[in-house]
């Protein structure tokens, strides 16, 4: 756990589900994207302290109240030959913001790659999310112009699968 005077950031434990998946949707929410949210607590519950964990979250608390997560998981360089850590979310509530919480969360998955072995950590954000892109240039991070996200769900990853709907 890491504290910061009334802040303090720590490893989410089974019953912080139905937390993360609050902040899910409220990150959703901010979004505009809640009508893509299907996640539900069985399928967190499963995914991240089930028998193959594949993520994990760090917990944001401000007097001890949940105001916050981040979700992240390990990916790997081929270039670095070493692993990496991909932040999936970062959200803060908005009352919460501006008191260094988002900041000492990548902080703490900063220490978590250094310790880790990692070569690099790595996110994606939308690009009219301006207070969030200001955010992250401010702690060094760097956008990656050149590259293009791609992605395949839904019915496109059936049929990638060769698998019929």
């Amino acid at each position: 756990m890491t504290s910061i005077g009334n802040i303090s950031i720590r490893a989410a434990r089974e019953q912080d589900v139905p937390t993360i998946l609050g902040f899910i949707r409220e990150l959703a929410e901010y979004e505009k994207l809640s009508h893509e949210v299907v996640a539900t607590e069985s399928m967190l519950q499963q995914h991240l302290f089930g028998a193959r964990p594949v993520a994990e979250v760090l917990i944001a608390e401000l007097d001890t109240k949940a105001v916050g997560f981040a979700l992240f998981f390990h990916n790997f360089s081929t270039f670095l030959g070493r692993p990496g850590i991909y932040l999936e979310d970062l959200f803060v509530q908005p009352h919460a913001r501006g008191r260094g919480i988002g900041k000492a969360m990548l902080v703490r998955i900063g220490k978590l790659a250094v310790e880790r072995g990692c070569g690099r950590v790595e996110w994606s954000v939308l690009d009219w999310n301006e207070p969030s892109i200001q955010f992250y240039r401010k702690l060094g991070a760097v956008p990656m112009s050149d590259w293009t996200v791609f992605r395949v769900t839904g019915d496109a990853l059936t049929r990638l699968a060769g698998i019929e709907a």
